[in-house]
């Protein structure tokens, strides 16, 4: 059972003072049947305390404002988690019992949030092309796999040519994305033919630096098996979710994971940067000098304003004031 370090440094750089800073966090592992959070804490820079309550779905969601002028905001979350292998479904049950079995759930309320598709044009023609590779003669195990085989092989993993408000109909016309696409375009897949999945945000654990996603939070799916349960998938790296995967949140796609969102008055243009680093007992003496190597930019394409809308605000009066 390994045990991991996580420290995942979100900042903020403002051009200007900005006030009033009101943010909303989801960053806190949860504890599983194959995973402990050892210890956990979040620092906040300015200083600032977390007030935390449980969401619908049970994520644990942290809430802080801050009042006094700042051009800086820090968000430091530091954890220690063992992760335990996770056993993947026998897949005994004949598949058409188990196809059965998902029909009874979808007026269940339980899976009511996670069956329905959302509406895209794009998806038409994508039932249309997984049509052609999968059927329902496949357990749903077999079924979950080859879609998400499906994703893996169609979408390039690609970084900057999307961002967390690009659809399906991009992602499926752009054949390309990071993991929030392949695991949304996945949900979809599997949704079509109501099969119960939701979107999960987390960690994935480095080795080697192979598997996508390293440096920065990453998201799988979970998608329910009969008979077993809620089983955890990643289209990104094509893969079975397992101990090296660290479970945040989950929800019914990304808006209900969102790591860090806020508001807070003054000039919209900021620089954001996102470094996630995760050793284990081995690699924790060398984090330092593998920062580097995991550290995700992405600036505000606006210009820089050299003062804030408060303050431009004041001087229009100011000048009405003097006419």
């Amino acid at each position: 059972m390994p045990t991991y370090h996580v420290k995942h440094l979100t900042k903020y750089t403002y051009p200007s003072a900005v006030t009033d800073s009101a943010n909303q966090i989801i960053l806190s592992p949860i504890s599983t049947p194959y995973q402990d959070v050892i210890q956990h804490q979040i620092k906040i820079d300015p200083v600032s305390t977390v007030d935390s309550f449980y969401d619908y779905f049970g994520n644990k969601v942290g809430v802080f404002t801050i009042i006094q002028p700042h051009t800086e905001l820090s968000i430091l979350v530091e954890a220690e988690v063992i992760t335990k292998p996770i056993p993947p479904p026998n897949d005994f049950w004949p598949a058409k019992a188990q196809w059965e079995n998902l029909v009874s759930l979808q007026q269940h309320i339980y899976f009511l949030d996670f069956i329905k598709p959302n509406y895209a044009p794009a998806l038409k023609e994508i039932k249309k092309e997984t049509d052609a590779i999968v059927d329902q003669k496949l357990t749903i195990f077999q079924f979950v796999n080859h879609l998400s085989t499906y994703v893996y092989e169609t979408l390039t993993y690609q970084k900057g040519v999307t961002d967390v408000e690009t659809d399906i109909d991009q992602i499926w016309s752009l054949k390309a994305g990071v993991c929030q696409d392949f695991a949304h375009l996945l949900i979809e897949m599997l949704r079509g033919y109501r099969v119960p999945s939701r979107y999960v945000s987390g960690y994935i654990c480095p080795a080697g630096n192979q598997l996508r996603g390293i440096g920065a939070t990453h998201a799988w799916v979970e998608a329910y098996i009969p008979e077993y349960g809620w089983m955890g998938i990643d289209p990104t790296n094509n893969c079975l979710v397992g101990d090296r995967h660290i479970k945040i949140a989950f929800g019914r796609n990304f808006k209900d994971c969102t790591p860090v969102k806020g508001t807070y008055k003054g000039s919209s243009a900021h620089a954001l940067s996102v470094a996630v680093i995760i050793t284990n007992e081995k690699l924790l003496q060398e984090e330092v000098s593998t920062t580097s190597n995991h550290v995700y930019v992405k600036e505000v394409e606006e210009p820089v304003a050299i003062v804030n809308s408060y303050q431009r605000f004041i001087e229009m009066q100011q000048q009405q004031q003097q006419q």
